[in-house]
Order: C-alpha cells, then structure tokens, then sequence
C-alpha cells in the first residue's frame, strides 16, 4: 500500500513501483496518490493530488475531507492488511496514517497482521517540531531519506529508528537528460545581447497559486518596465491550474509539466520555495524564491520552524544561495529587484551555477528508487 499525497510524491511514488516490480514480479499494488501511481499500474481508493492542502488555514478550511479520506485509508489498509505500508513524502498525513495502523495493532494483540511501515522521503522534523522523530522511531520499521545529511540527524537523536540515504530521485530522473548538457552549454555571458528567459515556478497546489501569482505578476510588470523584450513562461503541473492561473489573470505563456524543458531554456526563475528549488538546481539556474501562506500559519510556522532558510539549496549549502522572500517580505518590489540583478549580474550568476553544482554533487548517484525498493524488500522476510 503506498500513500502519496502531492504532485512530487505521486512521481516518486510511481518510480518506486517500477523498481519494486523488476525485483518482486508478482507484487500487487494499491493505495492513493494521483495520474502517475494510476498509470505506473496502481488502483488507487483515491487521488490526494487532487486535495493536496499545505499550512494550519488550508487544513482547518478542509479538515473533514481530510479526516474522512483518513478514516477512507486506514479502513481500507485494516481491509486489505498489505505487507508494507509505504507513506511517499506527504509526512503530516502519513505519520498520524502510520501511528493509526501501528496502534491498531497494538489493540489488537493477537491479529497476524503486522505490517512493516516505511516512510520513503523523511518529514523535515530536523526544521521543526524534531519530537516528531520519536515517533517515527515507535511506529516506523524504516526512513528512506533523499538527504544526505538526515541520517547522521536521525542517529544523534533515534539511533534505533534505522534510516537510509538512498539518494535524491532527480539525479537519476535527469541523468540520462541531454537537457542539463544543453544548460551548461548556453552562453551565459551574452545574456546581454539577446532577450532573458524567466520562468514562474508558482507552486503545485491551488492555495499556492492564489497567493503567489499576484505578487509574481506585479513584480512580472516591474521588470519589463526596466527589459520589456524579456521572455516570460509559467510551469504548472495541471490543467485544472492552469485555467486557475488564467481565470486569475495570468497574462503569460502557461505549460503543463514538461518543467525540465523549460528549466533548460531559463535564464532565471521566480519559485516557490519547495521541492521545485531542488531541480532549479539541479538545470543550474539562478532563481528568486519566495513563499506566502496565511497570516494564522505563518504567525504559528515562525514559532516551531527553527532553520534559517525555507529554501532547501540554501540550507544544502549553508548560506543564501536563492535570494528568498517570505510573507511579508515577498513583494513585488524586493523580488523584482532580486530578478533583475541576477538577470544584469553575470559574475552572480556564475558564481551561484559554482555553488549549485557543489550542491547537487551531494546528492548521491542515480538509482534512488531503486535502492529504495532494495531496503524496502529486505524488510521482508
């Protein structure tokens, strides 16, 4: 049973299967997720991509849709009693899942059912509420982690909680890509001399394009006052947003997925903070983020977050690496000015391509799913 809650999670998900499949032929598959879980070959009770929330406002607005596709999960996992219960990123939802079943077994002594529990793509308890790991050391039998630091974080705190660095899934996903090739080779020194290529990266869930996308757009304005040739595309993951983003106002070139392509071609990007950063760098382009949320979430999320970037190629490297805004200090005047620099700063530029390139050396080799199917099935007997 795999559980994949977001639009990230649902690929990686699917990747896993595919890996799984190759060693255990005969594995049979089930559980929730979205379009690439089902098209990997995966029936799915329901599709969370399509009810993915983020923040303590978005969850109260849709806490009894979120409880019954909870109550929805865990019947069905008590129903179908699956070896292992996979969680794939997702981690608030996947945690409280995983607890759900572990106590239900607990209570219930003498049933043969005790599946192994697994949690591919740790929850960031190292950025807040790390009491979160004592928990994941009761209930879970194993953490697959895309990090590199997290397993020596993990070992300080839980050491019996078993942990491993199976590497960042992009590496493989791209590493027989002639995209990034074609990034490097791009002349960046004569960016002077032709027209820059920016591209909005506002987020994959509907909460996130409804506060970043009137910000994006005013600074959007802001900087074609200063380069009105500069070429402008958004990336969004589906269809559904995509006519959100134009319903908004959205008065730019809109493509669904396909982001490596586009990230190939950009000069810059304006992004979201999130998983999307990791694979601007990985394509080496300089990027701008940013992130606002509720004042209610935000007032809460200030307290308990205790690292000092919400961008994760800056906290990779240790320092600011992505010029980041968040809430109040996302406007369309700061993140204009920070575009704009990166655009007309080529020695900045270059020096953040150095810096993205020692990041993403980190990151392990290619094969992440697959070495995550391997330690899944030495679970088993």
């Amino acid at each position: 049973m795999l559980i994949a809650g977001e639009a990230s999670g649902d690929q990686l998900a699917a990747e896993l299967v595919s890996a799984l499949r190759v060693r255990q032929p005969e594995a049979v598959f089930f559980g929730a997720g979205g379009p690439k879980m089902e098209s990997a070959g995966v029936p799915l009770a329901i599709d969370l991509t399509r009810h993915s929330v983020v923040g303590i406002t978005d969850v109260i607005k849709n806490i009894f849709k979120i409880r019954a596709h909870f109550q929805q999960l865990l019947a069905l996992a008590i129903e179908r009693k699956p070896d292992v219960v996979i969680g794939v990123d997702y981690g608030g939802f996947n945690l409280r899942l995983g607890h759900a079943i572990k106590e239900y077994i607990r209570g219930n002594p003498f049933s043969r059912w005790n599946p192994k529990i697994v949690q591919f793509v740790s929850p960031q308890v190292w950025a807040s509420r790390p009491g979160r790991a004592n928990r994941l050391a009761a209930d879970y039998d194993l953490v697959l982690s895309i990090f590199p630091f997290e397993k020596a974080w993990y070992a300080e705190r839980v050491p019996k909680l078993r942990v491993e660095f199976v590497g960042h899934p992009m590496i493989g996903r791209f590493a027989n890509d002639n995209l990034r090739l074609a990034s490097e080779l791009s002349s960046d020194a004569s960016i002077a001399n032709r027209i820059s290529q920016i591209l909005l990266l506002p987020g994959s869930r509907r909460s996130e394009l409804q506060r970043h996308l009137p910000v994006m757009m005013a600074a959007l304005k802001l900087i074609q006052a200063q380069q009105p040739a500069v070429r402008v595309k958004m990336v969004l993951p589906n269809e559904t947003l995509a006519q959100l983003a134009l319903a908004a106002g959205a008065k730019v070139e809109i493509q669904i997925g396909h982001l490596p392509q586009a990230l190939a071609q950009a000069d810059v990007a304006i992004a979201s903070t999130g998983t999307v950063t990791m694979e601007c760098a990985f394509f080496g382009v300089p990027t701008v983020t940013l992130y606002k949320t509720s004042f209610l979430t935000y007032e809460i999320a200030r307290r308990l977050v205790t690292v000092k970037s919400l961008t994760m190629p800056n906290l990779l490297s240790g320092e600011e690496v992505y010029p980041e805004f968040i809430q109040n200090a996302a406007t369309p005047e700061s993140i204009a000015g920070a575009t704009l620099e990166l655009l007309q700063n080529a020695s900045r530029r270059a020096a953040i391509k150095a810096q993205l390139d020692r990041i993403i050396a980190t990151l392990g080799e290619p094969g992440a799913p697959a070495r995550a199917a391997e330690a899944i099935l030495s679970l088993l007997p």
